[in-house]
């Protein structure tokens, strides 16, 4: 019997799997990453390096309203490490200079205090000004123009108005924007929710390059980097992690030079090749990405790519913050995957629901695999989303086993969000 540990909330849960069942194990050789150095140190050699820029010092010489723009509760980004070394850099550059800290939301619900002060540290919570991008609020956007896509461009005022724009984040494989990181801090971070959701359309979602690891002819991501090209951020400095949410690579500067750099890193780094099996066992990573269900088609997508036609995806998310949006919510309990699909595909992009996304995402996986959910979530809501509950991953692997069968191959990737899995080549 093998034990292996899966990362849920802020520890893991052990599943224990029989060898004779047991296929493979798949991880991102990013975890096995070594560096003598520390975060800190890593993030600084980035910022005392910048690919295609001048140092944030020189940049903030002359500028008066400096907005940094940086993740919300959702994501790992390590403020607690980056923003005192922008903060420094930027008041060396020009000790009177006017910043905000705005936190990218997208969607997202509001970020609370508490949750501040666990990202940023009490220092910068009391003495910093922090604002919260709220995409519903139609007065915090300034429409700025019409994207490749032909949404329209609202953003944050703050961002629109800034002498000098930044942004930080961590790069790792996004299951429709390719990567994460870079111009996605201003699309979806700090935009309006009509923008978000145009640049979320059914249309968008379905095309064939939107997907993990790729970047190319990408509507998403094309809308992403004209809108972070229109809105003029002027830095970035983005990280990437380990599976213990450490810093080991860090890349600052030009918005697109910058960024292609660290992907450069991750595709290196996390890809994999896919490997199929019966039963597909996959995780968020744990805090903070598995906090609500609509977080988790990340790695239920990674899943995907090594379920096969009919494997059974088991996925490990706590989701202690519930299902994580009312629209998300509603639309995943509304029919069978068919009926879902069905009537998403009718919303013109213009009126794309919010949250719509992730029930298509949802509904296109269910309709070829049977998923089991280890959650908090209550069984009935499990069920009435077109999954099948279980409260442990033992419990999950004894029912995926019943349904395949009791010699099922089982194929076990603890953390699917950092894999990019692709076909061996030739198939």
């Amino acid at each position: 019997m093998k034990t292996i540990e899966i990362p849920y909330y802020t520890s893991h849960m052990e599943l224990h799997v029989d060898e004779k069942n047991l296929k493979a194990v798949i991880r991102a050789k990013m975890h096995e990453f070594r560096t003598e150095k520390t975060e800190t140190e890593i993030v600084k050699e980035a910022m005392d390096n910048p690919i295609g820029t001048p140092k944030l010092e020189e940049l903030a010489k002359g500028k008066k309203k400096v907005v940094i723009v940086t993740s919300d509760h959702t994501r790992a980004v390590p403020s607690k490490i980056t923003l005192p070394l922008e903060l420094a850099a930027i008041r060396k550059g020009n000790p009177d200079a006017d910043i905000t800290i705005l936190i990218a939301t997208g969607l997202h619900r509001p970020t609370t205090e508490e949750e501040q002060r666990r990202m940023f540290g009490d220092e910068i919570v009391d003495h910093e000004k922090i604002v919260v991008n709220k995409a519903f609020e139609p007065d915090q956007f300034v429409m700025m123009g019409v994207l490749p896509s032909g949404a329209e461009f609202h953003v944050n005022k703050l961002a629109a108005e800034a002498d000098l724009l930044i942004t930080e984040g961590f790069i790792e494989p996004h299951f429709f924007a390719g990567f994460s990181g870079g111009r996605k801090s201003i699309l979806p971070g700090v935009c309006s929710a009509e923008t978000v959701n145009e640049n979320h359309s059914y249309k968008a979602i379905a095309s064939p390059y939107a997907k993990t690891g790729v970047l190319e002819h990408n509507p998403i991501h094309e809308d992403m980097v004209r809108a972070a090209r229109m809105v003029n951020v002027q830095y970035i400095l983005n990280v990437a992690l380990n599976a213990e949410k450490k810093v080991i690579a860090a890349w600052a500067g030009d918005l697109e030079q910058a960024h292609a750099e660290g992907v450069a890193f991750i595709r290196k780094w996390s890809q994999c090749e896919s490997i199929t099996g019966d039963i597909v066992v996959t995780s968020n990573g744990g805090y903070p990405l598995d906090q609500n269900l609509y977080q988790s088609p990340k790695a239920v997508a990674t899943a995907e790519a090594c379920a096969g036609d009919d494997g059974v995806i088991i996925m490990c998310c706590s989701c202690v913050d519930g299902m994580g949006g009312t629209h998300f919510a509603e639309l995943i309990r509304m029919g069978t995957p068919e009926e879902i699909d069905a009537y998403l595909s009718k919303i013109p992009s213009k009126e794309t629901i919010p949250e719509q996304w992730c029930p298509q995402i949802y509904a296109r996986i269910l309709h070829k695999h049977k998923m089991i959910l280890v959650s908090k979530l209550d069984e009935e809501t499990v069920r009435a989303c077109n999954m099948i509950p279980a409260k442990s991953a033992d419990e999950a692997l004894k029912i995926a086993l019943e349904m395949k069968g009791q010699d099922a191959s089982v194929v076990v990737i603890p953390d699917g969000v950092s894999v990019l899995a692709v076909a061996p080549e030739g198939k």
